[in-house]
């Protein structure tokens, strides 16, 4: 067998690296236009930032690919032949193939505003971006960024750690607002004044304003206002890159139409992670996951099928994780942004404005349904558990310490949890606590 992926992100290095566990007689090709080697996409940020060397964004050391015969094709793939089963290449002779799995990724979501052509106008998703970035970057004293979401904030700490002013323009009325509750939006908020972003909420970008150059100079705001840009930042989201499926004449959607063993409308070719878009999602999930870890499990899973073994996705517990300058989130579970009939919230926050833990729970069983938590470590596997199980509030409480992943000697603050939520529910029962090493029957 031999099974060409396009792209080398996390979907299709994980689908390669399944595969060639599975099928240690097949051949393996990944072709990709963007670099010739697989690097973490969530570290570029870093690498700007002159925290990190390329060489320590790429998971794996130049020896790995030819020590497990994984072929490197670095090329653009420019067309699908499904019948004759072949792919085009830029450059080079065609590929046959007998499995294709496409990995496409995402591709920047860009309006349309007048001036988005001028030099220093830019998205951020990928190692071209980061040069590019590096380059008009250099020697500037103010940008803006337009949009919010994870890839704006990262965009916002990029520049303030060059010592750039950064005005950040975000339509909403608070921050990432189709996401978090306000509480989770009002403290990060707060945390963005702390290092002097420019938060304006409530406005949207209407025009980018050159130079006699063809280089950005400023933006034009639905405000009315003109604000000095010397570079603008696009955080105006992703959308699936489709342009390969769409020329070999795939279903498509907002992505690549696929059933639950991510296969697509052809036979032998399949889809996976960003550019994917499953046709009966599971109830209450979205249908196109564009997150690393839920590209690595559809990666893994559709190398099973490939192989073989046919094996439906499942995702699982939902949950995420990042950094807010040196704030950490991670959420697991269900947390909508607003209020929903039948669900109780419980949030807590520290006087500090610097802790935040949100934990949701259904008010006629009392299982917990989702959790928030700024600012405090979370275990996953801990979490998962009680949601899987349907853990009832008041025993979750009483076990809060089971939890807790911040450092041995960290202060703690279940007691202070527990106290306040002994005043927002006080006809729910807590457990009376069980010591952190207690929790063992994961």
């Amino acid at each position: 067998m031999h099974l060409v992926i396009i792209g080398n992100g996390i979907a299709g290095v994980s689908a390669a690296i399944t595969a060639r566990r599975l099928a240690p007689a097949a051949r393996i090709t990944l072709v990709a236009a963007e670099s010739a080697h697989h690097y973490s996409r969530p570290a570029l940020m870093y690498l700007y930032m002159g925290h990190l060397r390329y060489d320590d964004v790429k998971p794996y050391g130049d020896w790995f690919w030819a020590e497990n015969r994984l072929e490197l094709v670095h090329a653009e793939a420019v067309g699908v032949d499904t019948a004759a089963r072949t792919v085009q290449l830029a450059t080079g002779p065609p590929l046959a193939y007998d499995r294709l799995l496409l990995a496409t990724g995402s591709v920047v979501r860009t309006p349309d505003w007048p001036g988005r052509q001028l030099a220093g106008v830019q998205g951020f998703i990928g190692l071209p971006d980061v040069e590019s970035m590096a380059r008009d970057t250099h020697g500037i004293t103010h940008a803006v960024v337009v949009g919010g979401g994870l890839i704006g904030v990262e965009l916002a700490e990029m520049l303030h750690s060059r010592g750039i002013r950064v005005t950040w323009l975000v339509r909403e009325g608070r921050y990432w607002q189709s996401v978090l509750p306000p509480e989770e939006s009002a403290m990060l908020e707060a945390h963005f004044r702390n290092y002097h972003i420019d938060l304006q909420k409530n406005t949207e970008l209407r025009e980018v304003l050159g130079d006699d150059q063809g280089r950005v100079r400023a933006v034009a705001t639905t405000t009315g206002r003109e604000l000095p840009a010397e570079w603008l930042g696009l955080a105006t989201g992703v959308m699936p890159n489709l342009t390969l499926a769409q020329a070999a004449g795939l279903d498509t959607d907002r992505g690549i139409l696929v059933n639950e063993l991510l296969e697509t409308s052809a036979p032998g070719v399949y889809a996976a992670g960003d550019c994917a878009q499953h046709r009966q999602p599971a109830p209450g999930e979205v249908a196109v996951e564009q997150l690393w870890y839920t590209g690595r499990m559809q990666g893994e899973t559709v190398a099973h099928t490939i192989c073989g073994a046919p094996t439906p996705y499942r995702r699982g517990e939902w949950f995420n994780s990042a950094k807010f300058f040196n704030l950490e989130y991670q959420t697991y579970g269900r947390v909508p942004a607003q209020p929903e009939a039948g669900l109780a919230s419980f949030c807590w926050q520290h006087p500090s404005g610097k802790h935040l833990l949100r934990i949701n729970f259904q008010e006629k069983t009392q299982a917990v349904t989702g959790v928030n938590a700024l600012g405090l470590r979370q275990r996953q596997d801990v979490w998962e558990h009680w949601l899987g199980e349907k853990t009832p509030i008041g025993t979750v409480l009483a076990q809060l310490a089971a939890a807790n992943f911040d450092p041995e000697f960290a202060r703690q603050h279940e007691a202070a949890i527990r106290q306040e939520f002994g005043l927002q529910f006080p006809k729910i029962e807590v457990a009376k606590p069980r010591r952190k090493g207690l929790f063992s029957k994961l």
